[in-house]
Parts: C-alpha cells; structure tokens; sequence
C-alpha cells in the first residue's frame, strides 16, 4: 500500500522568515500559484508473496523492485509495522524506476529476530540504475525495533534507490517514504490530511449528526493510557455550556457551546492507535451529545469559509478501528484552520510525534485553540463563520509529552522528560516548520488561563514547563 500526501506551499512561505509583515500587508499580497509536494509511503502491505531469496523483481504499489537475497517477511520475528516488511540478507533491494522532485527519503529499520548486528548502505542512482553512489555513511543494525532514518537528497535530478546489506545475518526494512515537490511520476491513493474548503461553493445538504461507536481498542476511562491522564486543563471543573466536557471514548475534550469549537481536545497515543486497521473515513457529521441550546455544527458549516475542517486529534492517530477513526471526523473535534496552517506545518508535527511512537515511545498530547481572528485562502482577517455560530480562533497550540513505551506513565514524567509546546497564528501564510513555533507550556497557560499537565507533582511541572524544547 502507498499514500501520498498532497499540500500546497507558496513564495509568501518561503519569504515569510525574512521579514515581519502586518495582516493589511499580507491580505493585499498577489496570490501566488502553488506548489504541490508529495510524501509518498512504500509500506508493502500490498505486496505479493516472496518467499525465496532468489532475486526477482516485484510488482509493488509503488512500481517495479528487484528483491535479491531478499523475501518479503510476515513471521512473527520480522520486524514491521503492519502484515509485511521486507528481509534482506546478503544481498540487495533496488528500485526500477525513477522518482522525480526528491527532498528526503524515511526508512524504518531493525534486526531481525535473534540475528546479530550488522551494517547496510544506502545507494542512489541519477542514471536511470547504471551506477549507484552511496548516500550518507554504513547504518548498524543493532536495534530489536524498528527505528526510523532520514536522509537529505542533493540532486534535482530523478532518482532511484538501493539499499545494499553485507554478511550473512538479516534486517528488516518497512515504510520507505519518498518526500518532495512537484510530480513524483508515482500514482497514489487519497491523501489522510483535511480538505481544503470551496471558497465558493454550493454546499452539499448535512451528513446525519451522530455519536461516538466505542469498540474494544478504545482507551481506558482512568490510569495508564487513558485520555485525561494529565489532568483537566480547564481552571473550572464544573461542567457549563463553554465547558462542556465529553469523554469521547477514543479522547477526551471541552468544548465550547458559544465559540463552536473546542477549547481543547485530550489524548493518548501509542502504536496499537495506528495499526492501520481501517482508512480514513471522511464521515463528518455534527455531535449528538451536546446541550440542546447548543448550536449543532454540521458537516458543511465551513463551506465556503476558506477554512478547512481542522481536527484536534488527527484521523491517522486512530486507524485501529473504523469506531476509532470515525469518532475523529465529529464536528466538536473540527477548529476553522488555515489551510496552509492545517495541511503544512500540523500535519509534519502530527508526522513526528507518530515517527516518535514507532522510535519506542508513547506521546500524552493535549491541543486547543484561543482567541479570535485568523486568515484562511480567501485573505482577510475573519473572526467567525456559518454566519457567526463558530468563532475563528487567532492561535492554534499542541502540547506533546513524550515518554519511553511502558507502565506507572505518571511516576514516570521527571524533570528531564521532552515536552513539547507549540504555538502558531491561524493563518495562511504560516512557516512549515512547526519548530519555530516551539514555547514554554507556560506561555501556553498565559495566553489560555488552563492548568496543563496539573495531575504532576508541582516540581516536575515547574522543570519542564519553564523549558522551550530544542531537541531535533
């Protein structure tokens, strides 16, 4: 299986680090024609069989790879993130064909079963396999699980990849993804980020509001792994209608009947949320379960407002269930998000933090939203839409907690723990890189009034709120 994400950059992005500009400046700005970038998965989750170590070339979603001295492994010891990874011995995997508009290139990798460690290079070619240069320096294999590697492309020529193993003991290898602009050459399936809303069109009637489907791979209620380990970020606990809190099963969140969004959305993640079970749904639909003088936010209130449906927690962080991954697509988790704001720099922490997860960890986050006013494609400042039922917000924030998969999670947030606290402006014409929006969660508590992390010992929360993460 392969998917391709699809986002939009333009020249006010990339001049948007060089100087200040005002909102009246940024509106009158011409538009400029975008570019679209891809990021594209190998995940052979569709990959036929391959159980020799003869090389042979395999037909896989994303074109034509030679497997020699390679299988396509599904045992129990292969390391792999899904049904299928690939085994490569004292051989080589090579691509037969080209990718174009190359930036990066992620692979996930690890030792297999009890093997002993051992070392592989990364080749590329720029003509067309003739001959193959190594990127980078040898990788060692040592690690039981599989860990993820990035490298820098330098050539704006298309390329091809080769992944070259010495000596006789296994690895595994999984999800190698292609990262860049313009066209691959590579088909690929729908993208798992939100859709940009029509700025003028004709709205499509409502899906029927409905509720949350709780299945067995829903979180626990309390301890461990439970949504709301860290505490009620609210300063009221009492429930009122701009504090409505829902337990939502798969999450936990306020939310705010007057604004029509969230204040903040609550949630664990781990790598059984993203098993890949079940695709994105697409199934927006208004909430059931709010107060009756609540105004019902519905499938197609942003149409035309140059916003997206942005969610709080992403759809690619509940794929262990067609229940988990529908309960993400309710209304009360969608904020209006600047497209760009939405697509670019969210969804690259949304990447990291999962990249994390499959390093070893599990990840507490908490994300939310304040003020009022941003700027999404049709320019202007906005500060509500469907006709002032659901507030704009100004600023879009994210707390991350990021700790080594395990048990006794409370115990084990110390004073050295990673906390990650971003916050960005709700506009179009945001950075890509959400790490230049990093602040303390102290910042975050300013501009909110919320108590975050309140459930840790006032030490610990005193250590790692006060700190700006920098860590790459």
């Amino acid at each position: 299986m392969i998917k391709q994400l699809f986002i939009y950059s333009s020249l006010a992005l990339i001049l948007a680090g060089c100087s200040k500009k005002t909102t009246e400046e940024i509106v009158a700005e011409e538009p400029v024609a975008p570019i679209a970038t891809y990021m594209i998965t190998e995940d052979f989750e569709n990959t036929a069989a391959k159980t020799a170590y003869a090389a042979a070339n395999v037909n896989m979603p994303t074109g034509s790879w030679n497997l020699d001295d390679a299988v396509v492994g599904n045992l129990a010891t292969d390391l792999k993130n899904g049904a299928k990874s690939i085994r490569l011995r004292n051989g080589k995997m090579t691509m037969n064909f080209d990718v174009s508009g190359m930036k990066m290139l992620y692979i996930k990798h690890g030792k297999f079963g009890a093997d002993a460690a051992s070392t592989w290079q990364l080749m590329m070619s720029i003509d067309g396999g003739t001959t193959f240069t190594q990127v980078g320096t040898d990788i060692n294999d040592d690690n039981s699980s599989l860990k993820l590697d990035s490298f820098a492309v330098t050539t704006t020529a298309k390329v091809r990849f080769q992944i070259k193993k010495t000596g006789n003991t296994r690895i595994n290898l999984d999800d190698i993804t292609f990262r860049g602009t313009g066209d691959p050459g590579i088909a690929a399936e729908t993208p798992d980020i939100d859709p940009v809303e029509p700025v003028d069109p004709t709205p499509a009637p409502p899906a029927t509001p409905r509720g949350v489907t709780a299945g067995t791979d829903a979180q626990p209620a309390a301890g461990d792994n439970s949504n709301a380990l860290f505490g009620n970020p609210s300063t009221a606990n009492m429930v009122t209608p701009d504090n409505f809190l829902i337990d939502q099963s798969y999450y936990v969140q306020s939310y705010s009947s007057s604004r029509g969004t969230p204040n903040w959305v609550s949630w664990h993640l781990d790598a059984s949320n993203m098993t890949k079970v079940a695709a994105r749904k697409d199934d927006f639909a208004g909430f059931i379960g709010l107060p009756a003088t609540a105004f019902q936010v519905q499938s197609n209130s942003y149409s035309g407002s140059g916003f997206d449906r942005g969610h709080n927690i992403p759809s690619a962080d509940r794929s262990s269930s067609a229940n988990a991954n529908s309960a993400t697509f309710l209304m009360t988790n969608m904020i209006p998000q600047a497209p760009q704001n939405n697509q670019q720099t969210w969804r690259l922490m949304e990447e990291y933090l999962r990249n994390k997860v499959l390093e070893g960890n599990e990840v507490y986050i908490i994300m939310g939203s304040y003020g009022a006013g941003g700027v999404g494609s049709s320019g202007g400042v906005k500060t509500s839409i469907a006709d002032g039922k659901v507030t704009v917000p100004a600023n879009v924030w994210k707390i991350a907690v990021i700790i080594p998969t395990g048990d006794g999670d409370l115990s084990r947030v110390s004073a050295t723990t990673r906390v990650i606290a971003v916050n960005t402006p709700n506009i179009n014409t945001i950075d890509t890189d959400w790490k230049k929006y990093r602040v303390t969660v102290r910042a975050i508590e300013q501009a909110t009034g919320y108590d975050l992390l309140s459930q840790l010992p006032k030490t610990v929360q005193d250590a790692i709120e006060t700190k700006v993460d920098t860590a790459n």
